[in-house]
């Protein structure tokens, strides 16, 4: 029986994987230390709690034959790992930009997100002597 089905990789479970908690599919007859066991073996960490949510399916309906069919539900498990260890799959690389104007001097960027929750990335002058044109504000998402 394959008990960790997939990872789930959502902007809530990334929240949660920085608090040390990670969110895996599960097989629905898994339980709790079935699943502490198999992520113990698989990701080298040690398990401190398994929380499990069974995830009911839910009602779809056709428009052209107007009939409702019901999805498969699934189970999922929150893993929680002891501090300081991590598992690579939920980990985001960090980028960092460079941008070079046409003299190849560098220019700094710095994002802001603003009250909605956009992200603003400003564009400043990285030396003295850099293009006027290099001075701007890019809005970027919705």
């Amino acid at each position: 029986m394959i008990i960790l089905k997939r990872p789930i990789i959502t902007e809530k479970s990334m929240k949660l994987a920085q608090m040390g908690l990670y969110v895996f599919e599960v097989d629905k007859n898994a339980t709790k230390p079935m699943i502490a066991k198999k992520v113990a073996e698989k990701f080298n960490v040690n398990v401190l709690g398994v929380r499990v949510i069974n995830i009911k399916g839910k009602e779809k309906s056709q428009k052209r034959v107007r009939k409702v069919y019901e999805t498969g539900g699934f189970k999922k498990a929150l893993v929680q790992v002891s501090k300081g260890q991590q598992i690579a799959i939920f980990e985001t690389p960090k980028e960092e930009a460079v941008v070079t104007t046409a003299g190849d001097e560098p220019i700094q960027i710095k994002e802001k997100k603003n009250i909605l929750g956009r992200t603003k990335v400003k564009i400043e002058k990285g030396a003295v002597g850099a293009a006027p044109t290099t001075q701007r504000k890019v809005i970027t998402g919705k």
